[in-house]
């Protein structure tokens, strides 16, 4: 079986993440350094990514990355875009890396670009050393929030925004927000969510009244312990309701 890199088909992975406050991507280091090691050259941030075995298809190739980075197999993954402008990869800086790392700067590579979704609290990124950890993944994976991120290798920038382009419009029609949500969670919290993907300020009246008129979002009787504040409710995401309901034509929260 040949399981050798086809170099001219990659997969990046956009992996969001929710920490109840601020919606999140994990992101890699990428160094070059002078001959010798010690000297940087520059440091920038890349995607989780790799070139397909030429026994893989796109869908499995991604879903070897996320696992060997995250050690899951239930994260959502979704293609959401192909990247194949010829000069994608034609910035100087890149084509330095690529040429330090023994890579032919003109080969020409394709990428199929994925988003996954994951709430934090599920999730404990591994540490450099780890020996599970694949060589090709760089330095440092780190969860970035999103408006504080610089500095992108090749088109990242392009992927990641269009990622999040992407999920705004995913969220409207259908329940994948609630891959980023805890089992139980407040009308707060999902508010917070919607409002930290879309952007703006949510009406907190007619929020909660749309979220009652969800079936598949589940009044629990069960509230917050510990908190300073009055104790808020939980709620939860009901998938057999959702697919019983999802024929008759609904929109989610706008």
């Amino acid at each position: 079986m040949n399981t050798a890199f086809n170099e001219n088909i990659s997969v990046d992975c956009v992996i969001f993440g929710y920490d109840l406050k601020s919606l999140k991507v994990l992101l890699l280091e990428r160094h070059l350094h002078k001959a010798g090691g010690k000297d940087l050259i520059f440091k920038d941030l890349t995607l989780p990514g790799n070139h397909i075995r030429n026994n893989e298809d796109l869908d499995t190739a991604a879903q070897r990355i996320l696992f060997e980075l995250t050690g899951l197999n239930d994260i959502y993954l979704e293609q959401f875009a192909v990247f194949s402008d010829p000069n994608r990869l034609d910035n100087p800086k890149d084509q330095q890396w690529l040429a330090a790392i023994g890579k032919d700067p003109q080969t020409r590579v394709i990428t199929a670009g994925y988003f996954s979704l994951i709430p934090l609290e599920k999730y404990y990124l591994k540490q450099n050393g780890n020996d599970t950890m694949p060589d090709w993944y760089g330095k440092n994976p780190r969860w970035h929030q999103l408006d504080r991120i610089a500095n992108m290798a090749f088109d990242h920038a392009r992927i990641l925004d269009s990622a999040l382009q992407f999920l705004r419009e995913k969220i409207m029609s259908k329940p994948v927000i609630f891959e980023l949500l805890p089992e139980k969670f407040t009308a707060s919290q999902i508010q917070n969510l919607y409002e930290v993907i879309l952007g703006k300020t949510l009406d907190k009246r007619n929020f909660r009244k749309k979220l009652a008129n969800l079936e598949f979002v589940v009044s629990l009787n069960e509230k917050q312990m510990g908190v300073a504040h009055t104790p808020a409710r939980y709620y939860m995401f009901s998938r057999d309701v959702y697919e019983r309901k999802k024929k008759e034509k609904f929109t989610l929260i706008t």
